[in-house]
């Protein structure tokens, strides 16, 4: 048995615990009904109530947090050197988040003529991206894209 303001109370019968909680103007609460002998506590059922409720929804609120989400980042052959880094600072801001990212490497008309350089600009990015993020495996071609997953070290 627990008291109403935390301190251990030892075991005894039912018929005690419920006199003590009467005399104090209080409920008894089942804590833990599995235990042997089973938790109880004195406490007000509806602060009791409320200290659940609180605690679920905080627990709601991190379960949400932790969930993370997939980004995709698609780049073409022909990008310019600036527009790279800025798709290479949002990459790194979403794997700092804690998301998986998805780079896909998008070829064009002719360009599938040219895988390697799709290679080569694949390579790059996951190089300046090597000291945060790791690829979950190969560069896999789908149709007209080069795609490979990135999650966080």
């Amino acid at each position: 048995m627990i008291g109403s303001n935390g301190e251990q109370l030892g075991i005894m019968s039912s018929r005690d615990a419920q006199l003590l909680a009467r005399d104090q103007g209080v409920d008894l609460v089942e804590i833990a009904p599995n235990a042997d002998p089973p938790v109880v506590k004195i406490i007000d059922w509806g602060k009791y109530q409320y200290q659940k409720m609180k605690e679920q929804a905080k627990n709601r609120k991190k379960a949400r947090e932790k969930q993370s989400e997939l980004k995709q980042m698609k780049i073409g052959l022909k990008i310019s050197d600036n527009d790279l880094n800025i798709k290479i600072r949002k990459i790194r801001g979403f794997i700092e988040d804690g998301d998986h990212v998805k780079i896909m490497i998008v070829f064009r008309g002719r360009e599938m003529a040219h895988k390697e350089i799709g290679q080569e600009l694949l390579d790059k990015v996951l190089e300046q991206i090597s000291d945060i993020a790791v690829a979950d495996g190969k560069a896999n071609f789908a149709g007209r894209n080069l795609s490979i997953g990135v999650r966080k070290k």
